[in-house]
């Protein structure tokens, strides 16, 4: 069961979060009444169509729902600007004994919310990580990781010897992943000529096309990216100059041939395992991470078109990052 709601409808559960703001002031016992759905709210902070985290995390929420049937009932808000956040998350507090946001852009407001509503349990899927509490839980997807894994991907199929990332706003996982795709890229082939741009915005679709243009222009045939909508940008200049691009989030090697692999990260996966433990008595606050070690669904990459010795040589290469033997900056 499901009640979606985007900005528009953002008032009206805050208007009734206030009214019910003491709902969940005392110890959510989910057992009391086992016939009941059990009320979880999700942000899904961006566009679900981005072809991205976003789209991926909502994929994720639908995903457990069908899964689940009536055992659960989700309230989802989608759509949520950084000034609206603490708003929206203070509604779903109000009556939600778990409040799960499906983005970094959660994670400040979501940290200030939780300790005003003690009793809810937050799960913050992305995110640098904050001081402890013991209802607070942000997961981390190893970008990094993935990133480096990404970047020897390209480095092995450039042919101009030269690639490209482009990403958003600042945060941590964003900022080393960027690094670690470069990382990745040298490991392969140390003169390898690499340009990366954050553009300060996920969904501005001009600045990924300029940033884009600006690395074909010095040569870049190959690129990678963690942005939300603005990868229409990014596919856009890719289309225009005829270069290619290593996606992100989740394989959609079918839906244009502009790309040539896409490295895993388990947004939608993310959000399902923290339904999961919340309604298992399995859920624990701190920084969860869910990298390479945590398995395919979590964290992976795959080639659009087979290619048996490259993928060797990324296995390889995962193994690298999950012994140790690779190490790669956190969030």
């Amino acid at each position: 069961m499901a009640i979606n709601t985007t900005r528009r409808g953002l008032m009206r559960l805050a208007v009734g979060g206030v009214a019910t703001a003491g709902l969940l002031t005392t110890p959510y016992i989910r057992r009391a009444r086992a016939a009941d759905p059990v009320p979880i709210g999700v942000i899904i902070p961006g566009s679900i169509t981005d072809r991205g985290w976003m789209e991926g995390g909502y994929r994720g929420m639908k995903e457990i729902e069908a899964e689940l049937g009536d055992r659960i009932k989700i309230t989802s808000i989608e759509n949520v600007s950084m000034a609206d956040m603490e708003q929206a998350l203070t509604a779903l507090a109000s009556t939600n004994p778990l409040v799960v946001g499906a983005g970094g852009q959660c994670e400040a407001a979501g940290y200030a919310v939780a300790q005003r509503f003690p009793n809810v349990k937050f799960s913050i899927i992305g995110g640098g990580g904050q001081d402890p509490l013991p209802n607070y839980v942000v997961t981390d997807g190893r970008q990094g990781q993935i990133a480096y894994v990404a970047g020897v991907a390209a480095a092995l199929l450039t042919k101009t010897g030269a690639v490209s990332f482009v990403g958003g706003i600042e945060l941590p996982p964003i900022v080393n992943a960027s690094i670690e795709f470069g990382n990745g890229a040298k490991s392969v082939n140390p003169d390898i000529k690499y340009f990366s741009n954050l553009t300060g915005d996920f969904d501005d679709v001009a600045k990924a096309k300029e940033a884009t243009l600006a690395a074909i222009a010095q040569g870049a045939d190959i690129h990678y990216h963690i942005m939300n909508l603005g990868l229409r940008g990014l596919e856009q200049a890719a289309r225009e100059k005829s270069t290619h691009i290593i996606g992100s989030y989740f394989n959609r090697c079918s839906d244009d041939p502009l790309y040539v692999g896409f490295s895993i990260t388990g947004t939608g996966y993310m959000v399902k395992d923290q339904i999961r433990r919340f309604l298992s008595d399995t859920w624990q606050p701190g920084f969860l991470p869910y990298g390479l070690e945590a398995g395919s669904e979590a964290s992976s990459f795959e080639f659009c078109t087979p290619q048996p010795e490259l993928m060797t040589k990324i296995e390889q290469v995962k193994a690298d990052i999950v012994s140790g033997k690779i190490k790669t900056l956190p969030a």
